[in-house]
């Protein structure tokens, strides 16, 4: 008999939800045939958020999702869906939290095109379909940290980087991997005027070095709460890697590159002093204008709501990932 111990990274939805709302939630989706079943995800031009699901179960999805224990009584609750998709940093459509959700909802996702490339035997390209047909997808309920000391805990829908990389058989040469966003300034306002898109250089830029790439915890991302991402969450793809930062996590990807040197990053090339190229979540090290030892954790209350925790080392997922950085000095290399 096989006995699988969970690891203390994962929460599950028990952990996050009444266990009524748990089993109604998965029983609704196993009977739209979601559960290992990558088919169903939307293939149209600009997916809808309700693409995953008829528009009753959709009903019945939302409903679930309002009856959520309040915030008080857990603080691995799932963020709402709301907040999940209105409180954005993605400068792209503009530098407010708010901003996002209104200027990117005429923005086209398909057809798109993601390549991989660089030091590998086997290059190759996804398209729109792609993107959801080509591996196994899963839900993981992932902590969200933003270097801007709040966070989310958000159900993302996607598969594993390691599954991506491993396809184009990567050679010994493959030391970091390199992201790289879309760069459309018709479509994309920030990156049309300064002003909008906060200074940034664009297309903005991510990296990770090979092992934080293969870690089973790495996620490419093409949904959240069983639905298409949103424009303004980095459709139609995105990288989540939920030790780090939340800057790390580049949206709306258009290139992915094996290279031998480690790659420039937005936000390190823009204040190198205060975003390094690591950004491993670390409560010890603060930022230079404010402390990273405890976070607002973002619920159903307001921007002054009181939910305040204490911010957890690799945010929680330290069993899984600290060994990488075994002997580095975590406060040079933050």
């Amino acid at each position: 008999m096989l006995i699988k111990t969970k690891k203390s990274y994962q929460l599950s939805e028990q952990q996050v939800t009444d266990e009524a709302i748990y089993h109604a939630r998965r029983k609704v989706l196993k009977q739209l045939g979601f559960l290992g079943a990558g088919s169903l995800l939307a293939q149209s031009a600009n997916a809808s958020p309700l693409d995953f699901f008829s528009s009753k179960s959709a009903e019945v999805f939302q409903r679930q999702a309002l009856n959520f224990k309040q915030a008080e009584k857990s603080t691995e609750i799932l963020t709402p869906e709301a907040k999940v998709t209105s409180h954005n940093n993605f400068y792209e459509f503009g530098t407010a939290k708010g901003d996002p959700v209104e200027n990117a909802q005429s923005f086209k996702v398909n057809p798109w095109q993601l390549s991989i490339s660089g030091e590998v035997d086997k290059p190759y390209t996804l398209g729109y379909d792609d993107l959801f047909k080509s591996f196994s997808l899963e839900e993981r309920i992932y902590r969200l940290r933003c270097v801007e000391a709040w966070s989310m805990v958000v159900p993302w829908v996607g598969f594993s980087l390691a599954d991506l990389i491993k396809k184009a058989a990567p050679n010994s040469r493959a030391k970091y991997v390199a992201f790289e966003t879309l760069y459309d300034p018709e479509q994309m306002p920030g990156q049309k005027s300064r002003r909008i898109g906060g200074g940034v250089q664009y297309p903005y830029v991510e990296g990770l070095r090979i092992d934080e790439a293969m870690n089973p915890l790495t996620l490419m991302s093409v949904g959240l709460y069983g639905k298409t991402l949103p424009a303004q969450n980095g459709a139609p793809i995105r990288l989540v890697v939920p030790w780090k930062y939340g800057f790390k996590s580049i949206k709306s990807i258009v290139s992915i590159k094996l290279v031998e040197q480690q790659p420039p990053t937005t936000w390190n090339r823009l204040a190198d002093h205060e975003y390094g190229f690591y950004a491993n979540v670390n409560p010890d090290v603060d930022h230079p204008r404010w402390s990273q030892a405890s976070e607002r954790r973002i619920t159903t209350g307001g921007l002054f709501a009181r939910n305040r925790i204490e911010t957890l080392p690799f945010n929680g997922y330290g069993e899984e990932v600290a060994q990488m950085y075994k002997n580095m000095d975590l406060r040079k290399y933050y």
